[in-house]
């Protein structure tokens, strides 16, 4: 159980790391006047895309094992639904950040970068209420 406790943690470690540095890399994007920055840019998000991908996927992963190791505690705490409502926001916000990474890529972003400064507050959001739903475990 510990070993899929701290193989989640590290994943999850890795997936904020790529979700809260590709937003930024949005607001660049959406600021930049030359191809070139926009190509380079572009490249950058692909790269990073594909390589926190797997991190997210992995979360899940670890965390179902978690839920299955100890089935009758998880699956009937009520934080742990409220942390799950998050997770699952979070893998559509991850999701919708691959769509914007082709959108930059074809340049077709329609958004300033004002909006990807708000857009980038969202997972950071979900990281807080996530920490201390599992912390405090109030349901």
């Amino acid at each position: 159980m510990l070993w899929f406790k701290a193989l989640h943690i590290i994943a999850v470690v890795c997936w904020f790391a790529g979700i809260f540095y590709l937003p930024r890399l949005f607001v660049y994007h959406a600021m930049a006047e030359d191809a070139a920055t926009q190509r380079h840019l572009s490249t950058m998000e692909q790269k990073l895309y594909r390589f926190v991908s797997p991190f997210a996927m992995l979360t899940v992963i670890f965390g179902i094992a978690m839920m299955a190791y100890n089935p009758n505690y998880y699956l009937h705490a009520g934080w742990l639904w409220l942390k799950l409502a998050f997770v699952a926001f979070l893998i559509v916000y991850h999701l919708y950040c691959g769509k914007l990474v082709k959108r930059f890529a074809n340049n077709e972003n329609q958004r300033g970068h004002v909006f990807y400064r708000w857009f980038n507050e969202a997972p950071v959001i979900a990281l807080f209420a996530i920490v201390f739903l599992v912390v405090l475990k109030p349901f």
